[in-house]
């Protein structure tokens, strides 16, 4: 069932970079990649269709690594108050910010949270992402961190994209638990996680570690019991203090350690040294009106990857668009272009332990890819808003959306 695709230019994102071919094909088989290169190498076959992609420039399908798409609610009152300068504080003093959220989610249907999911995801999936990561966290008990993480697989079964399900269970602490969160951790440890993964409902797991969540001690509990569940691990770290939660994630071997405003050079090295990727999240960035920037030279000094993600959730980053996030990274983190498009493919891939068949366009891996009507890759980075026209395809097939 090979397909051929040509007419096209090619940013492959192999090795982190566009790895341009130029005047090229790619050659499909069933959903994986069986051949890239130049349209005069084209190999002789029985395709069962050819594709003029009209000379498009290709580039691998979108991952967004970080999200907290399922949730009840929203909170756009709670961003106007502040606007009118009400703090944070006193927002959650009445009951707002993180723990109405949580009281929504608790309140809603696993079809009510499915259902305003997929009006967001749509969004992400009409900007070309094919892979998406979904974090729970809204629940922070068995029965609603249960119901997320089943919308989540719910998700990948209603859209044409590969959803990866993170456990967050240690986002904040819920209200039956006040001031008692080494119990809350624990029974996160003992109840919460060993039943989520035997009911095959979680991919990895992701805590926050920050003065306002969760200790690095506490942390390292949590990381513990997934390392006995064979699951791998990220985490919220560094993005208001600097507590050496991405030098703990490194210990793990973490997938990635995101946000890191306030990481140091230790840290960097020790992420370095174990592989895990740095995911900068701009739209909270920009959103919270922040000041400390990650040490982007120091990430590009000791080879850290560096990932982008859209981070949507309904507090701090209502972001709707993956492509916008390309733009903020170049403008914000001062990220070129070919380093910001590898931040939502290659280096995205590894954000997920995906590196092997998402992420670049290569022979063997899945065909996950976009062809967007542009002249050079740097435009996906460059213009901002709009839809840039494009043909979305994934797993071999076009799909529309």
């Amino acid at each position: 069932m090979k397909k051929l695709w040509k007419n096209c230019h090619i940013a492959t994102m192999q090795n982190g970079q566009y790895s341009s071919i130029e005047n090229a094909a790619i050659v499909t088989d069933s959903e994986i990649i069986h051949w890239v290169g130049s349209q005069q190498d084209i190999p002789s076959d029985d395709y069962v269709e050819i594709v003029d992609l009209g000379g498009a420039w290709v580039t691998p399908g979108f991952i967004d690594c970080h999200t907290h798409s399922v949730f009840g609610g929203n909170r756009s009152v709670e961003f106007e108050k502040r606007l009118q300068g009400v703090s944070y504080a006193e927002i959650a003093a009445s009951g707002g910010g993180i723990a109405s959220t949580v009281r929504a989610t608790r309140e809603a249907s696993e079809e009510q949270l499915l259902a305003s999911a997929l009006k967001r995801i749509r969004c992400l999936l009409q900007d070309g992402v094919t892979t998406i990561e979904i974090k729970s966290g809204y629940g922070l008990d068995y029965t609603n961190e249960r119901k997320m993480l089943r919308v989540i697989r719910q998700i990948a079964d209603t859209l044409p994209m590969t959803v990866k399900s993170t456990c967050l269970a240690a986002h904040a602490l819920p209200p039956e638990y006040k001031d008692q969160s080494d119990a809350y951790i624990e029974h996160i440890c003992t109840e919460m996680l060993p039943k989520l993964h035997q009911e095959d409902l979680v991919d990895a797991v992701d805590a926050f570690c920050e003065h306002l969540a969760f200790s690095p001690a506490q942390v390292e509990r949590v990381f513990q019991t997934a390392q006995a569940l064979h699951l791998p691990v990220k985490l919220h770290a560094e993005q208001l203090s600097s507590l050496g939660g991405s030098s703990l994630a490194a210990r793990y071997h973490a997938l990635s350690a995101d946000h890191l405003e306030y990481m140091t050079e230790d840290d960097v090295k020790a992420m370095a040294a174990a592989g895990t990727v740095a995911v900068l999240l701009p739209g909270a960035f920009y959103l919270l009106r922040e000041t400390q920037f990650p040490p982007l030279d120091l990430l590009h000094q000791h080879g850290v990857r560096i990932a982008l993600s859209t981070d949507l959730n309904p507090g701090t980053s209502p972001t709707l668009s993956l492509r916008l996030m390309l733009n903020m990274g170049s403008t914000l983190f001062r990220l070129t272009p070919e380093q910001a498009l590898a931040g939502v493919t290659l280096h995205a891939a590894y954000a997920l332990g995906l590196q092997n068949t998402h992420g670049s366009l290569e022979q063997g891996k899945v065909a996950d890819f976009i062809a967007w009507d542009i002249e050079h890759p740097s435009e996906v980075v460059y213009w901002l808003g709009g839809d840039l026209s494009k043909r979305i395809v994934r797993h071999g097939n076009e799909i529309s959306v």
